[in-house]
């Protein structure tokens, strides 16, 4: 594995531990940070996918934009797609005034970052 991808694993690896954290913590738990650290898990998992593999990474926090682009490399990944779907909106919902996520909105935020995370991972001992 290159070290450029092995990069986006890790920085995708402290979103998903940040995101943890809050879900865990008893004295006033974030969850806005729960969700949008799990979008941004995801988010670097694919595109550490397409270091992998060489392909462009684009700037862009758009989930199903990138799982578009790595689907030709990665055609499994299709199977996530309704994870996705869920994280994806994270990206900037809660980050502005207006409205906030609930423990159960993080919760499945959370759920849903754990089930890709370990897809990612078995797809990445594969690589």
């Amino acid at each position: 594995m290159n070290d450029l991808t092995l990069e986006w694993i890790e920085k995708a690896e402290g979103d998903f531990a940040t995101a943890g954290r809050e879900m865990r913590a008893r004295n006033r738990p974030n969850y806005d940070a729960v969700c949008f650290h799990a979008q941004q898990a995801a988010e670097k998992y694919l595109k550490a996918l397409l270091q992998e593999y060489g392909a462009p990474v684009p700037r862009t926090h758009n989930l199903i934009d990138l799982l578009g682009l790595c689907l030709p490399y990665e055609s499994t990944l299709a199977f996530q797609r309704d994870l996705l779907i869920v994280l994806d909106r994270y990206a900037v919902l809660y980050r502005y005034p207006g409205d906030s996520a609930d423990r159960e909105e993080a919760r499945s935020a959370y759920r849903s970052i754990s089930k890709l995370r370990q897809f990612m991972q078995i797809r990445f001992a594969q690589m």
